[in-house]
């Protein structure tokens, strides 16, 4: 990878980490779901009046929409907003890739290395060290919505995997609307209707500031130049740099929010972390020695 793909990999990763402390942030000023339902309505609009229609069925822009935008934020956010650290969220979510791969197996028969399932049990030891010591604290709930979440991300990615080699933009900008549609109507719902739009007559400029890092940086650039990334590299070269985004994620959270590390998120971190670089470590078959014929 030459070093320019290198250095946009690192800004993205260092940006989705950030992600996480903006989240914090935001939903400190507005409900969580219409957080999520502005992030992804900007990420769409008006971008989506400037970009082809996805080469992709219809019901998989819809589904990716629904899983990726729609019910991962809405339960990230609520996760976030019932008190769950940005520090401890960017890491736990990152168990993604094992339902990932979990669902890959069931879907496309991909059956998974044998790395990759010592890798997910591991991963999975660490999130039980977490949500045992943060059991006392009330934070199982949030943890346990969190899991829910990174389920919704993996099916997301079967989903995009489902719709081939189409150009990425279009499909995540068409599928971004289709998200806040829903995410508005839920916030209209379950967060006391008008008055909770009223907070934004007029906005302020924290507000505008907040949701527009995660409309444009956090979704709109980022998923952009993952995808060109993707489009000019294998997934096996590009995929270990998300293992950076709970590293940035950790050093905004407690250098932004001053978020405290406690001994057992170190524990369970070290297991989670140990578990994703598993996943993505793939060992060369050992090569049979030849002895020289003389």
């Amino acid at each position: 990878m030459p070093l320019r793909d290198v250095l946009i990999a690192l800004v993205v990763v260092t940006i989705w980490g950030v992600n996480f402390t903006v989240i914090k942030l935001s939903v400190g000023e507005l409900p969580p779901l219409l957080v999520a339902a502005l992030r992804f309505f900007f990420a769409a609009v008006p971008v989506i009046f400037f970009v082809a229609r996805p080469q992709a069925p219809w019901r998989l822009v819809v589904g990716y929409g629904l899983f990726m935008g729609c019910a991962l934020y809405a339960l990230l956010n609520l996760a976030i907003f019932m008190g769950l650290s940005a520090s401890l969220a960017s890491l736990a979510l990152q168990v993604q890739a094992m339902f990932t791969i979990g669902l890959a197996f069931f879907v496309f028969g991909e059956v998974p290395r044998r790395l990759q399932m010592v890798g997910a049990a591991v991963a999975f030891a660490g999130i039980g060290v977490i949500a045992w010591g943060h059991g006392a604290d009330g934070e199982l709930v949030p943890i346990a919505i969190l899991m829910v979440a990174a389920l919704c991300w993996g099916t997301a990615n079967i989903i995009s995997k489902k719709a081939g080699a189409v150009p990425m933009v279009p499909f995540t900008v068409w599928g971004n609307f289709f998200a806040s549609i829903p995410l508005f109507a839920l916030s209209f719902a379950f967060e006391g209707g008008t008055s909770a739009f009223a907070g934004l007559m007029p906005p302020s400029w924290s507000v505008v500031g907040l949701v527009a890092f995660l409309a444009y940086p956090a979704t709109l650039f980022g998923f952009a130049m993952w995808s060109g990334l993707l489009s000019r590299h294998s997934a096996a070269t590009v995929a270990p740099f998300t293992l950076l985004v709970p590293i940035a994620g950790i050093s905004s959270g407690v250098l932004i929010l001053g978020e405290p590390i406690y001994p057992v998120d170190i524990a369970g971190g070290v297991l989670v972390f140990a578990g994703l670089i598993l996943t993505v470590v793939k060992l060369k078959p050992r090569q049979a020695a030849t002895q020289p014929v003389g």
